[in-house]
């Protein structure tokens, strides 16, 4: 296993798309505060979530075992706990945070190939 930048970024993409995709009905339930993007383009949020963590588990899926793919699975669940559980308001900046990681590592598959 190698940890070099896209494994970094594709556990970023996937631990802050589930942060974004479980935010809301977290917030909801534990009456924290959601941002405005969470609370008038639900799907917006929903779709954007979806899309990094098929980047970042894509990105996982294609190291395979050996390459890292279930460490980046792990990793990114528990960043996605950590953002969630420890930093509450926080997860909103997953809103920037996990597009970013996604298209960087998109962006270095691209510049590999």
């Amino acid at each position: 296993m190698v940890a070099d930048l896209p494994f970094f970024l594709a556990v970023g993409a996937l631990g802050w798309g589930l942060a974004l995709a479980f935010y809301r009905p977290a917030a909801r339930d534990r009456r924290w505060p959601s941002g405005t993007a969470q609370r008038h383009l639900p799907a917006f949020t929903t779709i954007l979530a979806l899309l990094c963590i098929a980047v970042g588990g894509g990105f996982a899926l294609s190291r395979g075992i050996a390459g890292g793919g279930v460490v980046i699975a792990l990793f990114g669940a528990a960043l996605a706990v950590f953002w969630l559980g420890f930093l509450r308001v926080g997860a909103q900046s997953a809103l920037l945070l996990a597009p970013g990681a996604a298209i960087i590592l998109l962006a270095t598959r691209l510049i590999a190939a």
